[in-house]
């Protein structure tokens, strides 16, 4: 990457989505000379998360996308791939394993003859139910098809690496992930924009009873950053990205009451789920030595920051 300066030519397919716009803004700032291009179907992605943008946008489906085609021989310094489809709650299993897997093979056979570096979102979903932080070297335990398409992406990531020393391919589990730009997500969006939502409503916030699931919720900002560093990582390898910290949906709601000047109860309500994680932790040793990342949000500092992001209060 280094090669590449200060104005190096990127790429972020899902672009449009949440952790990929607020991934597009941030490398513009940091690299105000860069070719930016952005892959997106809108599926789970709205136009307005890129107010400001001044990059390319390509508006096509990543399944049956023909890379060749739209960009020749351009190089590109670095590929982002954070599209895919986002919805666990959709459980059609060619659907879901077709395009996610299928969009990622069509990307990692056009960046192959370059060696392009691909960063790619695999997921903390991979790891299916825990009871203490998950280590990336545990096995893998999908509890729904998402998940499994993960699985799949991450193998031949790791496959394409080992074949290939020279060619640099990350994966990021990113972790419960919450902040600006997700709303328009609807029902996946965070606990925290839901929960949030209902409160400034007047209502109590609706949790799973009794409240003590836990989760690593990190700041999008956090893992924003933990996917530019690895523009600097200089080997292959698959990475959490999270707050290293696991804490209860009890206790999310007393931070958001603290944060909108709210006093609500937790309004306890049956989970109807048959595989709910109860618990998500990122261990974050190995990200940390190889990719120098060091989340700089609490969850008290994270949803301060989004509150005033989304309420201005």
């Amino acid at each position: 990457m280094s090669s590449a300066g200060s104005s190096p030519n990127l790429l972020v397919t899902g672009g449009a989505g949440f952790i990929g716009s607020n991934l597009t803004l941030a490398l513009q700032e940091k690299f105000p000379d860069a070719r930016l291009t952005v892959i997106d179907d809108f599926r789970s992605g709205d136009f307005k998360n890129l107010a400001g943008y001044r990059g390319d946008f390509v508006a096509q489906n990543l399944a049956t996308f023909d890379w060749r085609g739209q960009f020749g021989d351009e190089e590109f310094d670095a590929i982002f791939h954070l599209a895919s489809i986002t919805d666990t709650t959709n459980h059609d299993q060619f659907v879901q394993v077709y395009d996610n897997v299928e969009s990622f093979r069509r990307i990692l056979n056009f960046a192959r003859p370059t060696k392009t570096r691909i960063i790619y979102a695999s997921s903390a979903a991979t790891y299916g139910p825990a009871t203490e932080a998950s280590v990336e070297s545990n096995g893998a335990a999908p509890a729904n098809v998402y998940a499994f398409s993960k699985v799949i992406m991450d193998n031949i990531a790791r496959r394409a690496a080992a074949e290939s020393p020279d060619w640099i391919i990350i994966g990021l589990r990113y972790f419960n992930v919450y902040g600006p730009r997700e709303a328009h997500k609807g029902v996946p969006a965070s606990m925290v924009y839901h929960l949030s939502r209902q409160m400034k409503a007047g209502q109590r916030p609706r949790i799973f009873k009794h409240g003590e699931q836990k989760r690593d919720f990190v700041y999008v900002k956090d893992a924003v950053k933990g996917s530019i560093l690895a523009l600097e990582a200089t080997e292959s390898g698959i990475y959490n990205l999270g707050s290293g910290q696991a804490r209860s949906f009890n206790e999310l709601v007393d931070v958001l009451n603290r944060c909108l000047g709210t006093n609500f109860q937790p309004d306890y309500i049956d989970n109807p789920h048959a595989h709910y994680q109860d618990f998500t932790e990122a261990d974050l040793n190995n990200a940390r030595s190889a990719l120098g990342y060091a989340p700089q949000f609490s969850l008290e500092a994270g949803v301060n920051d989004y509150m005033q992001w989304l309420y201005g209060s």
